[in-house]
């Protein structure tokens, strides 16, 4: 286990509440915050974000999300526990996070438009924004994962 590079979050105390503010924004959106916290765990399942892994987890799970859902979440596509716009969701935040050939596919976008308002879609692509950003911060600056004493 290593430990935090430098205290980023009070050395950079503005930009780091500006990315807590939007993560708030985005779980009250009309999303709801079940959608927002699978995208985001499972973009830092993308990144390989131990801490963020564990948070989002752990907060699905507080939250009353079933855990076998949780579990498989990273093989989503094989596994009938998610919706189709959980599904579309988590396509979009996958392709977001991997832009393979430098694009996001159109037939990944217009997933979108069946389940999403424009609005809803726009939300989806800031979560999916800011997700990226705070696992590139906790790997980079090696945030390290608490040891929990809880039970969930």
């Amino acid at each position: 286990m290593s430990s935090l590079r430098i205290p980023y979050h009070s050395l950079s105390p503005v930009a780091y509440r500006a990315f807590a503010s939007a993560e708030t924004a985005l779980e009250q959106s009309t999303l709801g915050r079940q959608m927002i916290l699978l995208v985001f765990l499972r973009i830092s399942q993308i990144n390989g974000c131990a801490f963020c892994i564990d948070k989002h987890a752990r907060d699905l799970l507080k939250m009353g999300e079933d855990w076998q859902r949780v579990n498989s979440l990273s093989t989503w596509r094989e596994t009938a526990f998610y919706s189709a716009p959980e599904r579309a969701a988590l396509a979009w935040a996958e392709a977001v996070t991997r832009l393979e050939n430098g694009a996001v596919p159109d037939a990944v976008f217009e997933a979108l438009t069946t389940h999403f308002s424009d609005q809803e879609i726009a939300d989806l692509g800031f979560a999916s924004a800011l997700m990226n950003a705070w696992n590139r911060m906790a790997i980079s600056f090696r945030q390290p994962v608490p040891k929990s004493t809880v039970i969930l």
